[in-house]
């Protein structure tokens, strides 16, 4: 199907993927068509080993050091475009750079190795909706468009990948389930996204978002609201984690948002959650499902 041009549901460790052949300019706009993705927003090319990845991207020591670290897994690198690379230039958005990763799940790795080339995979939610981590939702929202569909079921970390842009100097350009103080330790202090913001997925205002209002930092939800509690204190059908555990209450974010969007509530209202480790992660899809952060 990848070989033909057509376009595949591929599980990831991180959300469900819309995947297509990365070199095919013409399958990738078939992406941004299913998706309604604007065309300025990169691609993420997946690829099976660091062998592969240095065949599209120019790899220095600081990437040698975080894709020894942490591939396969949730770390997505932004770097110089390797000549005669095979991502296509509508999938890096006309970019001189490229998005990277080695995800871990392992249908998403059989699937890379059987193709043998990159593979772009943004996540199968129409554009600026809540990313699915289940087969059934990432068919509810662009099943129709694909011609495979590969169920590998409910993702692991379920929040996108952390990306990190190393140009110059190493930005933190996305928070994830590989957190900033972990990738300070292999190369020193990341700064802020900035310019180089353009460079990732997942960036514009609202982003990740239910239907309904996103309220958040909610201690006590109003009447008609879905509230998606954390921590023992939590009430209801939707706590994020009863034990207060961030990556547990990463891995439900969005299938919880989407459960209680389809009760179609006056809001959904969101208990404060702790900006430490991943939580900083979870706070910026939150932030940007409420339409708060450029």
């Amino acid at each position: 199907m990848l070989a033909a041009g057509g376009l595949v549901l591929m599980p990831t460790e991180t959300v469900y993927g819309l995947a297509a052949d990365a070199a095919n300019p013409r399958a990738v706009a078939a992406i941004y068509e299913a998706k309604g993705r604007p065309s300025f927003n990169p691609l993420i090319a997946h690829v099976s080993d660091v062998t592969m990845a240095r065949r599209i991207a120019v790899f220095d020591d600081r990437a040698e050091r975080l894709s020894a670290a942490f591939w396969p897994g949730p770390l997505t690198l932004v770097l110089p475009v390797a000549d005669g690379g095979a991502v296509c230039d509508l999938a890096r958005a006309g970019l001189d750079t490229v998005a990277v990763r080695a995800p871990s799940h392992p249908m998403a790795r059989a699937l890379i190795a059987a193709f043998g080339g990159p593979i772009v995979a943004p996540s199968a939610n129409r554009s600026g909706r809540p990313s699915p981590t289940t087969f059934a939702d990432a068919m509810e929202e662009t099943g129709a468009a694909t011609g495979s569909a590969l169920d590998g079921g409910h993702c692991a970390v379920g929040l996108e990948s952390t990306v990190v842009a190393l140009l110059y100097e190493a930005r933190l350009l996305r928070p994830g389930a590989v957190t900033r103080s972990e990738i300070e330790a292999m190369i020193g202090p990341l700064l802020e996204a900035e310019g180089d913001a353009k460079r990732s997925p997942g960036r514009m205002t609202r982003h990740y978002a239910p239907s309904a209002p996103v309220r958040l930092d909610v201690v006590v939800p109003a009447p008609g609201e879905a509230w998606l509690s954390f921590g023992g204190a939590g009430s209801g059908p939707w706590n994020l984690s009863p034990s207060g555990d961030l990556r547990e209450a990463a891995a439900n974010l969005f299938a919880y948002l989407r459960a209680a969007d389809r009760t179609h509530p006056t809001a959904i209202a969101i208990a404060p959650i702790p900006p430490e480790g991943l939580g900083e992660a979870i706070n910026d899809r939150l932030r940007r499902a409420a339409g708060f952060v450029g």
